[in-house]
């Protein structure tokens, strides 16, 4: 995929001045984020978080993707929706909400359940995905399709008052997010089981955000091989290694 990156106009100067002002990330780091294009998968508590980051940072296309509507128990949490949204898509809603904050994003929608092959002819097209998704079996698919197209992936979860942030660069040279998820196996558990605190998917779907736009400018370091946990009721960060697993089924090596 070719980006036409292109010059900042005197208004783009204005609007993402403070970006600007950053060393890391100066002319060239923005003028490469308004030239990016995200793929964001899950538009709920973790999406509508993420998302609007990405918008005012000026991500240069931003594709959302969720196959739910709106419940009015959504609303204690996913901050893009309003009592007058309830049984309307989620990512239709949120596109609308998201529309008005910078022209300078393209904002697209699907409202489908993305099949493993359709996922797979989509990436091509992207620069980076967000999986803001809520069940270990999309985690993994989508994991999946991103090794396979070498595309950078940037996951989180959040429940009751824990949350989890991690980036995988499927280059070869990092764990994958299938080395991780191999280690805790399927779980059933989700919001409406078990809860979760609100402002939570707030901290985590911004991280995922910050995770995002570091890695498509090249500002900082990007958690690639690192897993970050946070422990809402203590207020603390934690942080593990994540290797490589050589018999991983998906970016493993035993046997090649």
């Amino acid at each position: 995929m070719t980006k036409m990156i292109q010059d900042l106009t005197t208004e783009q100067s204005l609007r993402y001045s403070r970006h600007l002002m950053l060393p890391a990330m100066d002319f060239e780091g923005q003028e490469t984020l308004l030239a990016s294009r995200v793929l964001q998968i899950g538009v709920g508590g973790l999406g509508c978080a993420a998302a609007p980051y990405l918008v005012a940072s000026g991500v240069g296309e931003l594709m959302l993707v969720d196959d739910d509507v709106i419940d009015s128990s959504n609303l204690q949490r996913q901050i893009l929706f309003r009592q007058s949204d309830i049984g309307q898509p989620k990512a239709t809603v949120a596109a609308r909400h998201l529309s008005g904050m910078n022209p300078d994003t393209r904002l697209s929608v699907l409202t489908r359940r993305l099949a493993q092959k359709d996922l797979q002819q989509m990436l091509d097209d992207y620069d980076l995905v967000i999986d803001c998704s809520d069940n270990l079996a999309t985690r993994n698919a989508i994991n999946a399709a991103c090794f396979a197209s070498k595309t950078p992936l940037v996951s989180g979860a959040a429940i009751r008052l824990e949350g989890q942030v991690a980036s995988f660069s499927m280059d070869g040279q990092h764990a994958c997010y299938q080395c991780l998820s191999q280690l805790f196996g399927e779980q059933q558990l989700s919001c409406m089981e078990s809860g979760v605190l609100s402002p939570l998917v707030g901290v985590i779907g911004t991280m995922q955000a910050l995770e995002a736009i570091k890695i498509l400018t090249g500002v900082g370091e990007p958690a690639y091989g690192r897993l970050l946990l946070f422990d809402a009721k203590q207020g603390q960060w934690q942080q593990f290694q994540l290797s490589p697993d050589p018999s991983c089924l998906v970016c493993g090596v035993e046997g090649d």
